[in-house]
């Protein structure tokens, strides 16, 4: 109740005109990560105080201090690879994500904060490309790859990351043609309640995003109302605040392309999505409802962050910073991260 009480106050002096607030209202606070050649685009929160981000070369970091010092704790010998998620369920347990073709796909956890890390994924299929990973809870998680033989590929892991297996495809619905993940803010793939999860796709005629209510056995598919149609469009990111409620965020990538379509919403679990009546202006990669919030979420991108308080019909931008990936957690720490070792919490 104190939580939520806090997050109404803060909710009011975010959206209050800057003539009307005596203090401050809550703003991104960037924390100093000493990294400035790392793009993070992997980022789990755990806390106010405790957060991991996972990005480029290899580098993955932690703070348990609110971001006032960051502990280098990258896998050795992960220089070459590009970590794109991360999912942690405390200070110490966290597995990572890393992209790309073949063998670049990985999963590593580690258990004692990162000073060990083990191998426990090593994708050997050419044709695979995994994007996301997510977690039900801290022992059962999904991991996606683009399509193999005309479906999205799904990893299974029942013991915590320690050891996956792929999901048979029969309750996959086919792709289509050009269709894919985006791995820009490890939210193509999300997880809510016990067996509820969602995946977001781009790139062919229509973006869709898919619902499993078991675990990833069986599939269900949607159109959203972001367009696609091209490699770099599409729904890049995905939140949902309970089974029904869900947010959808994208657009293209390319900063030269505008994005007049870049955001929807559901109230029904993904089964229909209706398109933002004032979306962002421009596209975003990753989106998060707000604590102790029904109504209230951010998104985030390369061009800005953009605040909602009526569960996604209508957006405004808040802070014109870069930030690719963006994560809440109930004791009110939201945290975001980006190019450049950029990280920030939002200071309240």
């Amino acid at each position: 109740m104190i939580a939520g009480a806090v997050c109404a106050a803060a909710l009011a002096a975010l959206t209050a005109a800057p003539a009307q607030a005596r203090h401050r209202p809550p703003h991104w606070e960037v924390k100093a990560t000493g990294v400035s050649e790392a793009r993070f685009r992997g980022l789990a929160a755990v806390s106010r105080h405790t957060a991991w981000v996972a990005g480029s070369r290899g580098t993955v970091l932690r703070t348990t201090d609110g971001g006032d010092t960051w502990r280098n704790v990258s896998p050795p010998g992960a220089g070459e690879l590009e970590f794109r998620d991360v999912e942690a369920f405390d200070a110490r347990r966290a597995v990572v994500l890393a992209i790309g073709e073949g063998e670049a796909s990985r999963v590593y956890r580690t258990d004692d904060g990162g000073a060990t890390w083990t191998e426990s994924f090593r994708n050997t299929d050419a044709r695979a490309f995994y994007d996301c990973l997510t977690f039900f809870d801290s022992r059962h998680g999904l991991a996606m790859s683009d399509p193999v033989d005309g479906r999205f590929r799904i990893l299974s892991t029942g013991d915590g990351g320690r050891s996956w297996k792929v999901l048979p495809s029969r309750g996959m619905p086919a792709a289509q043609d050009g269709e894919a993940g985006f791995a820009a803010s490890g939210q193509c793939l999300v997880a809510s309640g016990p067996k509820d999860v969602w995946l977001a796709t781009g790139g062919a005629a229509r973006a869709r995003v898919l619902h499993s209510a078991d675990r990833g056995l069986t599939w269900t598919a949607s159109d959203a109302p972001i367009p696609a149609g091209d490699p770099a469009r599409g729904v890049f990111a995905l939140a949902f605040r309970d089974r029904l409620h869900g947010l959808a965020v994208g657009g293209d990538f390319r900063p030269d392309q505008s994005s007049p379509r870049s955001a929807a919403r559901t109230t029904d679990g993904g089964r229909a999505w209706r398109p933002a009546g004032g979306p962002p202006p421009a596209y975003r990669s990753g989106v998060a409802w707000l604590p102790h919030s029904r109504t209230a979420a951010l998104a985030v991108g390369p061009t800005g962050t953009d605040l909602t308080t009526d569960g996604g019909t209508t957006w405004r931008t808040v802070d014109p910073g870069s930030y690719d990936t963006v994560d809440c957690t109930p004791d009110l720490g939201c945290w975001a991260a980006g190019e450049r070792g950029r990280v920030a919490r939002l200071e309240l």
